[in-house]
């Protein structure tokens, strides 16, 4: 069955900022899901970058 199409939940796009700055080949990336009711800016969590083998901050983007 389908969601219903006025849903709160949203899908999202995390990428990391600071490989997109290093300049090095490949992208970081993370889909999740956020509520855009309680949550209506764009979100910045700390996940793990496995290209540069760290956590990094990682945006949302789009």
């Amino acid at each position: 069955m389908a969601k219903k199409s006025k849903d709160a939940r949203v899908q999202i796009i995390l990428e990391c900022t600071e490989h997109k700055n290093s300049g090095m080949p490949g992208t970081s990336r993370y889909i999740s899901t956020k509520n855009k009711k309680n949550t209506p800016e764009r979100m910045e969590l700390k996940k793990y970058n496995p290209i540069l083998k760290k956590m990094t901050v990682h945006k949302e983007i789009k």
